[in-house]
């Protein structure tokens, strides 16, 4: 058995994240919801983005979800916070997976700023989900572009 002094708590966190664009590109929105490990929404992002591709508001959902993040967890426990982020945009778990290269320059601009936002927090994993299992951050992105446009 370790003493207690040896063990280490992980601050655990999912992110729902969701962009779109009406158009794409056209008026585009970014939608998110951060949960703590009991489940509890903890933050939420729902941003007009202006003229955008779904691509890039997908890539900014995640971005301002970090963000937000970053505002609720002390700095000094960044190293120690677990984050699953679940995305219904395959392309975009691919490209953060790499199993797919990024291509486009403006997301290329996009993946940069993410994998700055995500290097402080300790394990990120970005997994695929059913559309169905993201309609929180999905209804928060639409609202952005109903807002919006």
């Amino acid at each position: 058995m370790c003493p207690l002094t040896d063990i280490v708590f992980l601050m655990q966190f999912s992110i729902h994240a969701d962009g779109g664009a009406r158009g794409n590109p056209g008026p585009s929105g970014a939608g998110a919801v951060v949960r703590d490990a009991l489940g509890n929404i903890v933050a939420s992002v729902s941003e007009f983005l202006g003229h955008q591709t779904n691509n890039f508001a997908e890539y900014e959902a995640i971005i301002l979800a970090f963000t937000k993040l970053m505002e609720i967890v002390p700095k000094a426990e960044h190293a120690t916070t677990s984050v699953i982020v679940k995305l219904d945009s395959e392309l975009i778990v691919k490209q953060v997976n790499k199993e797919y290269k990024v291509k486009n320059p403006v997301l290329k601009k996009q993946y940069a700023k993410l994998l700055q936002g995500i290097s402080a927090f300790g394990d990120v994993s970005f997994t695929h989900v059913p559309r169905a299992q993201n309609k929180d951050a999905d209804a928060l992105a639409n609202e952005a572009m109903d807002r919006g446009s």
